[in-house]
C-alpha cells in the first residue's frame, strides 16, 4: 500500500486540491488535506500536481517503432514503456489503412499482447482501425490504394481476429453500405468515428442517427464548413452527439481554430489525442519509411513528399498543456480532455480515467510546466524523471 500525501490533486468531482490519497493496484481512499496512515509515501516536491492518467485513444507509434512497419508485439512494448514519460497510462493502438493480410497480421499480434496482461508501463487498451473504409479523396497520410469501401464481411474478420480488442472504427460516413456498417458496430460496443471524409452535413446527421458517436482528428482530412455546405466540420461542430479528437500540436489545427472548437462542444466530447508517429520522442527531424511512402519531419511537422501532414510527433503532456496556454482553457477541462472523456468514450471510465476511491491507481504528476515528474499505473511508478 502506497499514499501520497497532503499533495495537490485532482480528484473526481472537485477542482485541484490538497488531498491524501491511498491505493494499491487500485484507489482505496481519496481524503481532504494531510493523511495520517502509515504507508510508504510517494516523495513529490511540493508544487507537484496529480492528475489522473492520459489515455491516447489514437496512437500510431512513436519512440522509434510504428504499428505499420515494425513487428506489433516489439511496438506495443516500446510504447508501453515510454509513454509514461508523457504521463500516458492508457493508449489505443491504432492501425493506419493497410493490405488485409498485414492488417490481419497486427491485429491477431495486437490481440496476444493484450491477453497476456502486460503490467508493465502504459495500458494497452484496444485497436483503432483507421480506415480501410474511408474516402480516397480524403485519405490525407493515408494509403490511397488500401482504401476499399465499407464491407460487413471483411469486418468482421478483422473482428474475429481482434478477438474484441478492436474499440474504435473512422469511416467515411458517404460511401455506400456505411449506415449498415455503423449500426452493427454500434451494436457490438465499438466507436463509429466519421474521419477521412467528404461528407455532406446531411450525411453526417445520418450517421449520428444511424450510431456515429465521434469524429477522428476534427478538421483535419475532412469537408470543411462553407456558408452553404457546412460539410463534416460543421457536423462536428454543431451536433453535440459526436465527440471530437483534436490533434493540440497547433500544427494540425490552429489556436483560434481549437478555441472555436471548445467554445462549441460540450466540454465532455473533446478528446485530445496525438496522432502520432515513429520519430514521436526521439528528439530529432528526419525521414521514416511507411507503407512504402516518405515521411520527413522538419520541426516537429511529420509531412509526405507532397506537403501533407503525416500525423505528429505531439507528447499527451505538450497536448494539455497547450491547451491551457495557448487555447485559455481551465487545467481542469484540459485535463478532461486527455482522461475522462476518453475514458467515457470508450466505456471504461468506471476503471480507469479520474482519481476516485475503486479506479485503477492511475497518476500523471506534473509540475507547474506540464513537465511529467512520475507516471503511477496500476499502483506501480512506471516512470520517475531523473
Amino acid at each position: 500500500m502506497r499514499a501520497i500525501r497532503n499533495a495537490l490533486v485532482y480528484a473526481e468531482g472537485g477542482g485541484i486540491r490538497r488531498r491524501s490519497v491511498l491505493f494499491g493496484e487500485r484507489i482505496f481512499t481519496v481524503e481532504e488535506g494531510a493523511s495520517e496512515c502509515s504507508a510508504e509515501a510517494l516523495a513529490l516536491p511540493s508544487d507537484a500536481i496529480v492528475l489522473p492518467g492520459f489515455i491516447d485513444e489514437h496512437i500510431h507509434g512513436g519512440y522509434g517503432v510504428d504499428f505499420r512497419d515494425d513487428d506489433a508485439t516489439r511496438a506495443a512494448q516500446r510504447l508501453a514503456s515510454r509513454l509514461p514519460s508523457e504521463g500516458t497510462t492508457s493508449f489505443v493502438a491504432t492501425l493506419a489503412a493497410q493490405s488485409r493480410s498485414k492488417t490481419c497480421k497486427t491485429l491477431r499480434a495486437l490481440r496476444r499482447y493484450g491477453e497476456s496482461n502486460v503490467s508493465a508501463g502504459a495500458r494497452l487498451l484496444g485497436v483503432h482501425l483507421e480506415g480501410p473504409f474511408v474516402q480516397k479523396s480524403c485519405c490525407g497520410g493515408l494509403a490511397a490504394e488500401e482504401l476499399l469501401p465499407p464491407d460487413l464481411g471483411a469486418f468482421r474478420e478483422y473482428e474475429r481476429l481482434g478477438g474484441g480488442w478492436v474499440k474504435i472504427v473512422t469511416l467515411a460516413p458517404e460511401l455506400e453500405r456505411a449506415e449498415e456498417l455503423i449500426g452493427y458496430l454500434r451494436g457490438r460496443g465499438i466507436v463509429a468515428s466519421l474521419g477521412h471524409t467528404a461528407a455532406t452535413y446531411e450525411q453526417i446527421e445520418r450517421a449520428v442517427r444511424a450510431g456515429a458517436t465521434s469524429v477522428t482528428h476534427v478538421f483535419n482530412a475532412q469537408s470543411p464548413f462553407l456558408h452553404r455546405e457546412a460539410g463534416a466540420v460543421g457536423g462536428a461542430l454543431l451536433l453535440d452527439e459526436l465527440a471530437c479528437e483534436l490533434i493540440a500540436d497547433t500544427v494540425h489545427v490552429s489556436v483560434p481554430a481549437m478555441r472555436l472548437l471548445v467554445k462549441c462542444k460540450p466540454k465532455e466530447k473533446v478528446i485530445l489525442i496525438t496522432d502520432s508517429i515513429c520519430l514521436k520522442g526521439t528528439g530529432q527531424d528526419g525521414t521514416f519509411v511507411a507503407d512504402g511512402k516518405r515521411v520527413i519531419v522538419t520541426n516537429g511537422e511529420p509531412r509526405l513528399e507532397n506537403g501533407t501532414l503525416a500525423g505528429s510527433v505531439l507528447c499527451m503532456n505538450h497536448a494539455v498543456r497547450n491547451m491551457v496556454e495557448k487555447v485559455g482553457v481551465p487545467i481542469e477541462e484540459a485535463v478532461d480532455f486527455a482522461t475522462v472523456n476518453p475514458a467515457k468514450a470508450l466505456r471504461v471510465d468506471g476503471e480507469t480515467g479520474s482519481i476516485r476511491s475503486g479506479k485503477y491507481a492511475d497518476f500523471a504528476i506534473i509540475d507547474s510546466r506540464f513537465r511529467v515528474l512520475c507516471t503511477v499505473r496500476g499502483g506501480e511508478v512506471v516512470y520517475r524523471a531523473s
